[in-house]
């Protein structure tokens, strides 16, 4: 008894440990409870966090500043390497809608902050915490109180009340108007992930096969490779059955075709329509069906030295003697064509003898294990370039204070570019599907763990000061109407998709927790997407509006 005495209230090491796990244990147990199909998720931890922190238990103020920025990087940087591949293709179909809307939210929680201010007894100075922590942005906090620093320093104190009251409904705010709006429209969230998945198959045009009889007497004696516009419509032929012959043979750029010969050509619908056009026609006949030595096989790319390469480069017909028909890359299927470069773990669809799919098995590496292997030196150097990234100051026209990413837009950023690069050198950004969830669970967790406990010493004695339960009022009010606002627009009239919506709500509010929420209740990663789409701009737009707000009250 008197270990566990001490333990719990002497500052140690082992204090620490223990507060954090005995947190994480009851947060993550509190939100697995379900009420008609509803849990807190990943926020329960903030409320055990909370609820600790007024009585008292935390750990040392620098260390838990320490675990909190460090569970929110790793957070981050983890989405940013989940969503980069297909970052670029989302924000070219979406970006502008999503963006306006999260640009939305922005200014009516900014014009709401303004009407607010006239509210409160201590004016602006309490009012621009409020949108700070109403919207989970910390870096908008310190740079309202720089701001105010250099202006009216004795009111600097005021935007972290402000904000501390704020923040914890800030949180839960966002999950709450992701529940209400699914409720409100009677969304089934699966048919939204189904539906989503068609949307983005049919975006995609995954390749087809189609079995031609070479009819057109003007490609007698022509090379695959010379037929007229194989390349530019993106057509790869992986079997050829020559006429006479029952046995189809592996193809190659090079090999000769003739009148009757039937070859089995891979490529998008459209594309093998007007090919058809130029060859003969459809055969009843599928080469895939019919017996022989040719043979196909999925292998892995792991072989550093081939990373960046182009299949023209790697020329497998002539030095393995098979043929790649098509590339899985990140979920998305696309037709082999010659300039495509090779990244490490695209599946590639190889066609050819037993021998020679040994042999290519060697050249493109095929290890399961090196796929699965976790490489730290990338993640640490991306993490040490995401913080450089995030401190950097940018400075926007004649705002006094420098704008910052910060600890969260930083990582998140570089995580992004580095896994859409996919290798620099000996460094490979790749990082394995169950060490991603695994990292990012446990930086979420982290994170809400000690904002609860910071939030919970002070959030009480605050909330039911003369003013707390007004700035409280004022808090949910800037939270929940632009996003409550916002979302009902975007499904009503944009039919936007609920998953897309949550991703955009959560990046809207720079809200972690709100994301690992949207995340729980579907099996996508769209919502992740979506919130890496928004998450730069509004994290820029919040920093640059919460000074203007000081600026407009000073003026």
């Amino acid at each position: 008894m008197s270990l566990l005495n001490e333990l719990a209230t002497q500052p140690s090491i082992a204090h620490t440990v223990l507060v954090l796990a005995v947190v994480a244990t009851a947060g993550l147990s509190l939100g697995s409870l379900k009420y008609r199909g509803i849990s807190l998720g990943v926020a329960g931890v903030l409320f055990v966090g909370i609820l600790l922190g007024y009585c008292k238990v935390t750990i040392p103020e620098t260390t838990l500043d320490f675990v909190r920025d460090f569970g929110l990087i790793l957070f981050v940087y983890t989405i940013g390497m989940q969503v980069g591949p297909s970052f670029l293709s989302s924000l070219r179909q979406k970006g502008l809608v999503l963006n306006s809307m999260a640009l939305a939210i922005v200014l009516l929680g900014a014009v709401l902050t303004v009407g607010i201010s006239y509210l409160l007894r201590d004016g602006m100075a309490a009012a621009v915490g409020l949108f700070a922590g109403a919207t989970t942005n910390t870096p908008a906090l310190g740079a309202a109180q720089e701001t105010l620093k250099g202006a009216a320093a004795d009111k600097a104190g005021y935007p972290a009340l402000g904000y501390a009251v704020a923040y914890p409904f800030g949180i839960l705010g966002v999950i709450i108007a992701m529940i209400a709006i699914r409720t409100f429209f009677r969304i089934n969230v699966q048919e939204e992930v189904e539906i989503l998945s068609r949307e983005q198959t049919a975006g995609q045009e995954r390749p087809h096969r189609m079995n031609l009889v070479v009819e057109n007497p003007n490609l007698e004696g022509l090379k695959l490779r010379e037929i007229p516009g194989s390349e530019e419509l993106g057509i790869v032929v992986s079997r050829v059955r020559k006429a006479g012959e029952t046995e189809p043979q592996t193809a190659s750029p090079d090999t000769v075709i003739h009148r009757g010969d039937i070859i089995l050509a891979v490529g998008k619908p459209k594309a093998l329509e007007r090919y058809k056009l130029i060859v003969g026609r459809e055969s009843h006949v599928d080469l895939l069906q019919v017996p022989g030595r040719v043979r196909h096989r999925r292998l892995v790319v792991t072989n550093k030295a081939i990373l960046g390469k182009s299949l023209r480069e790697l020329d497998l017909p002539a030095v393995c003697g098979v043929i790649v028909s098509r590339v899985t890359r990140a979920d998305i299927e696309m037709t082999a064509v010659p300039a495509l470069q090779l990244q490490f773990g695209d599946m590639l669809q190889v066609v050819g003898d037993e021998e020679s799919l040994d042999k290519a098995a060697k050249l493109i590496g095929n290890s399961v294990k090196e796929l699965s292997h976790t490489n730290l030196i990338p993640i640490f150097i991306g993490i040490a370039l995401g913080v450089l990234v995030g401190l950097y100051p940018f400075k926007v026209g004649n705002i006094p204070v420098p704008v910052r990413l910060g600890l969260a837009g930083g990582p998140l950023v570089v995580a992004i570019l580095l896994s859409r690069i996919g290798r620099i050198g000996p460094l490979v950004w790749h990082m394995p599907v169950n060490a991603n969830i695994l990292l990012r669970e446990l930086g979420i967790v982290l994170f809400l763990t000690c904002v609860g406990l910071r939030a919970g010493e002070k959030y009480f004695e605050v909330l039911f000061s003369a003013d707390g339960c007004l700035w409280l009022a004022c808090g949910v009010a800037i939270t929940l109407l632009p996003i409550l606002v916002v979302a009902f627009i975007g499904r009503r009239f944009l039919k936007l998709n609920f998953v897309h919506l949550c991703g955009v709500l959560a990046g809207s509010m720079t809200d972690p927790p709100a994301l690992a929420f949207a995340n729980s209740f579907n099996n996508s990663d769209a919502p992740s997407v979506a919130y890496a789409t928004v998450y730069p701009l509004t994290m820029i737009l919040r920093i640059i509006v919460a000074q203007l707000l000081v600026l407009f009250w000073l003026r």
